[in-house]
């Protein structure tokens, strides 16, 4: 049986110290602020860690602070060891929070949550992502490392449809961070624990549930991902995020999950009803600012043929191949952009290369892509929309 906490004897002095470090990270414009047991305060700005505070949080602080930040759900922490939330600073200022143990104790990252949801077109993305909204059907994966972007993403193409169409849109998350109000469509958020068990419950039931756009915070296993096939199959829009590095991984991943005897049939539908991956990396500029590098995939009569035939390693080149017909770009073709445009170095370029042998043949204009083109070199600058990327600083 829980024990529940007694909140009247809580005095909250850790919880105000933690709330004036987060008030000092968004003056600075920081994204992430650690908490650690036995170790100092830090911040993560511009994409690095930095010190914020001057002493040691002991074990015990630490301990106090998650009772006074957790409250009635401290009991639900202690026998979970790890909690996900979201904390409102005030009106204007939220952010997600991982609450969990370690060794030394008791440990928590506050990463901050945008309240004012951006429009596409405010990130500067690639136009084509604009149009993975406009789809009726199918499955749509906005992947990449943690920090990269992808609920920002996901969030504005959700607010797209949101703004320009007459639709039933329900969200399942893990917690709720975008809050999209009712515009020209109902949008139902679910969070998962509170309002729902799990994704795969919650997945379930709103195929019930007269839904057009389906969002899945997250795919983690091989059931959610076994009925978001089927949502996409049976005439739903479906978008969700994955934790794989570019396009190639994500279809392989995918495939992974399932037992060998399973796999052709999962091949013929994720070539069926795969509509887009959307891979992003955050990368220094050489102003101190982080831009995403963008690959996009999108799905064409070539690409259905190679994941319904297992050549999965000709799905780069062939991204790379469409980039003028059909808007697709692989990762060194975005990072090309990107230094050609004067906005990363080529240190950074190379360092978050797929294949920095190609793209350093590329840079030097000594390489052409798949349709026989020359990639340009620095001193040819690339047009504007070219440059159209996720500018996160």
């Amino acid at each position: 049986m829980r024990q529940e906490l007694d909140i009247s004897k809580l005095t909250f002095e850790q919880l105000k110290k933690v709330r004036e470090h987060l008030k000092k990270m968004i003056k600075v414009g920081g994204s992430d602020l650690h908490i650690k047991a036995n170790s100092v305060i830090c911040a993560r700005i511009d994409g690095n860690i930095v010190q914020f505070s001057g002493g040691i949080l002991s074990k015990e602080d630490a301990f106090t602070f998650a009772q006074e930040l957790l409250r009635g759900r401290f009991s639900e922490f202690i026998e979970k060891k790890e909690l996900d939330l979201v904390y409102s600073y005030d009106e204007n200022n939220r952010f997600r929070v991982n609450i969990f143990f370690q060794m030394d104790g008791v440990s928590a990252v506050f990463r901050v949550i945008p309240v004012k949801i951006p429009a596409l077109d405010d990130l500067q993305l690639p136009d084509v992502i604009k149009t993975f909204a406009q789809k009726e059907r199918g499955l749509v994966l906005i992947t990449g490392g943690t920090g990269s972007g992808k609920s920002t993403t996901l969030a504005a193409l959700i607010n797209e449809i949101n703004v320009t169409k007459k639709k039933h849109i329900i969200t399942i998350e893990d917690p709720i961070e975008f809050v999209h109000k009712d515009r020209g469509c109902i949008v139902n958020q679910r969070s998962v624990g509170q309002d729902t068990r799990t994704f795969e419950t919650a997945l379930r039931a709103a195929l019930r549930e007269d839904p057009d756009i389906i969002l899945v915070g997250e795919i983690r296993d091989k059931e959610t991902m076994n009925l978001a096939l089927h949502a996409a199959d049976t005439g739903h829009l479906v978008f969700s995020t994955m934790h794989t590095i570019d396009a190639k991984e994500t279809v392989n991943r995918i495939i992974a999950q399932f037992p060998t005897e399973e796999q052709n049939r999962v091949r013929l539908s994720v070539a069926s009803v795969l509509h887009g991956v959307i891979s992003q990396r955050l990368v220094p500029t050489i102003d101190g600012g982080r831009r995403a590098a963008v690959e996009i995939l999108v799905q064409t009569p070539r690409i259905e043929k190679l994941i319904m035939e297992n050549r999965d390693y000709e799905i780069r080149d062939t991204i790379e191949a469409g980039k003028e017909h059909y808007k697709s770009q692989s990762f060194d073709q975005s990072l090309l952009d990107l230094y050609n445009g004067g906005i990363i170095s080529k240190e950074q370029a190379m360092k978050n290369a797929t294949s920095a042998s190609d793209l350093e043949l590329k840079i030097s204009g000594l390489m052409s892509n798949n349709e026989g083109d020359t990639f340009t070199s620095k001193a040819t600058r690339i047009s504007e929309d070219d440059t159209d990327i996720f500018d996160l600083k």
